[in-house]
């Protein structure tokens, strides 16, 4: 039987997710799809997100560049969540190395090596890495911003998201917009929750191609490295791409099928994904039929990273 949710009980547990001096703000908290869409309009958020599409300046350099774009975390803030360590450590493994020691603050200081909590660019190979965040409700969180950002600590450092992944089976039950009901002890989004989630996916995939095409040209490519089926890998994929990698790619509300939309069809071919639908297939069979809830963690699929980035040499 699925139990009322209290959102004082949810935002107790999100409390847990950022690390000192970093601490959860009530406000950015986002338990369903329509919690997500009022986000939107916070000031906070709003601001954050005009500065990524509008202001926002990669670091110049002769080097060539790639942008390696990254799945937000619950941890916060990301460059210490068990994924992003891994990454950046084989990165680091690899012969890429922090150009500078960037702005960690120092009470983090003992949860990580100073190379793996820098977020500057990383270089390597004749290379520059810049590295960035695909965060509900934030849209573009360059690496740079992870930590501090208009000489703050970063709001990215200071909010949780569970809301817009429907296999957790959230739902803002004391909402009175709520249309999520009960099944097999969790709950199953409704009409309300799904045209939400559209609105909102759709609208942050518009920022995020705002701001990454008025980018593009300082790099020799940009990749999006994703773990399929959630939303960061639904956030940029085009229609072909979704359906390449059997995602779903529309939702039904009521008597109508609401399309989703991602970057790449908003501005075709702007992100190379990683690992892309043929690598998925190939991934599948070396790991017996079914990928790991870590896929992005494992060996295989960081080597596919590393290749993809070190072409552009």
């Amino acid at each position: 039987m699925s139990v009322k949710l209290n959102r004082a009980q949810l935002v107790k547990s999100s409390s847990s997710t950022p690390n000192p001096p970093y601490g959860v703000d009530p406000k950015l908290t986002f338990y369903c799809p329509q919690e997500n869409l009022e986000a939107l309009d916070i000031p906070v958020v709003k601001h954050f997100l005009r500065w990524a599409e509008d202001d926002y300046k990669p670091a110049s350099t002769k080097k060539p560049k790639v942008l390696l774009l990254l799945p937000c975390q619950k941890v916060k803030p990301y460059a210490i969540s068990p994924e992003h360590l891994a990454i950046n450590s084989y990165l680091l493994a690899a012969g890429y190395a922090p150009m500078e020691r960037g702005d960690w603050p120092e009470e983090i200081g003992e949860l990580a090596a100073g190379p793996l909590l820098s977020n500057g660019p990383l270089e390597g190979h004749g290379l520059q890495i810049d590295r960035a965040v695909i965060s509900e409700p934030f849209g573009f969180v360059p690496y740079s911003a992870m930590y501090y950002w208009n000489g703050k600590l970063s709001p990215c450092g200071q909010y949780d998201d569970p809301g817009l992944f429907a296999h957790r089976g959230l739902a803002c039950t004391w909402r009175s917009d709520n249309t999520a009901v009960p099944q097999d002890g969790k709950w199953r989004w409704g009409d309300n929750e799904r045209a939400a989630y559209v609105e909102v996916h759709n609208r942050l995939a518009e920022s995020m191609a705002t701001a990454l095409s008025r980018i593009a040209s300082n790099y020799e490519a940009i990749y999006a490295y994703v773990a399929p089926a959630l939303t960061h890998r639904s956030f940029i994929v085009d229609r072909a791409q979704s359906t390449a990698a059997g995602m779903s790619n529309a939702r039904r509300v009521g008597s109508q099928i609401r399309p989703l939309v991602g970057v790449n069809d908003l501005v075709p071919g702007l992100v190379n994904l990683v690992p892309d639908a043929t690598q998925l297939g190939r991934l599948r069979k070396q790991m017996g039929g079914r990928l790991p809830a870590k896929l992005l963690s494992t060996d295989p699929a960081l080597r596919l990273l590393t290749t993809a980035i070190g072409a552009n040499r």
